[in-house]
């Protein structure tokens, strides 16, 4: 292994990179002149931000959206104006990981459909690895089990799994975060106007975040004014036939349920459609392009790389939870509201586009023991698989720039202590 490691260092080092002069020393970390400059990133500027925030209840916003049913609001944390701002301050502060470094929202980006699309999957403090995909946050108050493996249903408990991750967020101990807190004089004012007299505690830190998360509501789509409000213009002859599809012979509503009245594209259960199972069982062979330096490029092997790199578990899904066997690569139907703008796709991220997803179902997902007996060929040719896509596009929620732009008062890039 260590052979290994030293032969892999040896070729990245001997090949010849760019000199620059020492007033090329000051300029952005990630300067890339010479580099395949094919990447794009869909951040947005912490100016374009300041430029384009904007303040919106957001409890107002989250009531009667066309499409979906009444907020479900627990009876131990009803909604206010104060708890909503509290838990977006949080939600994006970084010192609410272990070295003041990342958010909640540093996963869950407003801009990028407050998932991550620029990763496949998510990487926490000190660039630690998780083996999922971000999942996309708009309309979690409707969802009945959160996380891909279902391990939580309540947004007030949820929020403390990342926060004491330690390849996410990192904090050894709820302790360590009330602590945190309550050492950051600007939270006291905040804490007292959401609860009252009781101060910061792994409670109200848990009911102040679920409290912004539960508002992010979107729906009130173009599919949600033709189907729902009987607005006839509001969908395109190709998104109309994408449709008939999806409830036809794509079979997609068999998972991705729409009722009389609403509807929440998922049947809020686990299944197996073969992609954990593919990855579990199935390692990536064969040997990867790495740049090394501008227009230098090797071809290591994935053995060579896995010695220099963080060791990633297998990934089982639900069974993980339950440790029943029937369980393995199980994973939770995602809502397909806002699915245009939430890729990359799948819990570990590994279908780039909505094309490439429904070529996938096309195909009958991938074939183990376990596939559930939903998943099946679907005989779809390139003409229906391009109209369910724009089916699947219409699903976008008419506030989602509400959202963001609201998200956008929330300070970013300073720790302000």
């Amino acid at each position: 292994m260590i052979c290994s490691t030293r032969i892999l260092i040896g070729l990245i080092l001997s090949y010849p990179v760019a000199s620059y002069g020492q007033q090329d020393l000051h300029r952005a970390g990630d300067f890339k002149e010479g580099y395949d400059q094919s990447y794009q990133t869909n951040s947005l500027s912490l100016d374009y931000r300041a430029l384009n925030k904007k303040k919106f209840n957001l409890i107002e916003g989250s009531s009667d959206q066309l499409g979906l049913p009444s907020l479900p609001i627990p009876e131990g944390n009803p909604l206010t104006l104060n708890k909503v701002d509290l838990g977006k301050k949080l939600f994006f502060d970084r010192r609410l990981s272990l070295n003041n470094t990342f958010s909640c929202a540093m996963c869950h980006i407003p801009e990028q459909g407050f998932s991550s699309n620029e990763l496949r999957t998510s990487v926490g403090i000190e660039g630690r690895t998780v083996r999922r995909n971000a999942p996309t946050i708009y309309n979690v108050a409707h969802m009945k089990n959160l996380f891909h493996d279902a391990r939580e249903d309540s947004l007030e408990w949820q929020v403390w799994s990342p926060l004491l991750a330690k390849n996410e967020m990192g904090n050894p101990s709820f302790a360590s975060v009330v602590n945190k807190i309550k050492s950051i004089k600007s939270y006291d004012s905040l804490f007292e106007d959401a609860f009252g007299g009781q101060g910061v505690s792994v409670v109200t830190i848990g009911k102040a975040l679920a409290s912004y998360q539960r508002v992010l509501v979107s729906a009130d789509s173009d599919f949600d004014r033709w189907h729902y409000a009987n607005h006839k213009g509001s969908m395109n002859k190709e998104e109309k036939l994408g449709f008939k599809l999806f409830i036809g012979k794509a079979k997609c509503v068999n998972c991705h349920s729409i009722g009389n009245q609403y509807a929440l594209f998922t049947d809020n259960k686990l299944h197996n459609t073969g992609i954990g199972y593919l990855s579990s069982m199935s390692p990536g062979r064969g040997d990867i392009s790495v740049q090394v330096s501008p227009g230098i490029y090797i071809q290591a092997s994935r053995r060579v790389i896995n010695t220099v790199s963080e060791k990633v578990e297998s990934d089982l899904g639900l069974y993980e939870i339950t440790e029943n066997p029937d369980h393995r690569w199980q994973y939770r139907t995602p809502s397909l509201r806002n699915i245009a703008l939430t890729s990359p796709y799948m819990h570990n991220g590994s279908i780039s586009s909505l094309t490439e997803v429904v070529q996938f179902y096309n195909r009958g997902g991938i074939s183990n023991p376990l596939i559930s007996p939903l998943i099946q060929p679907l005989n779809l040719n390139t003409t229906e698989v391009e109209l369910l896509v724009n089916f699947l596009n219409s699903l976008t929620g008419n506030n989602v720039n509400n959202l963001v732009e609201d998200a956008f008062n929330a300070p970013v890039g300073e720790v302000i202590h």
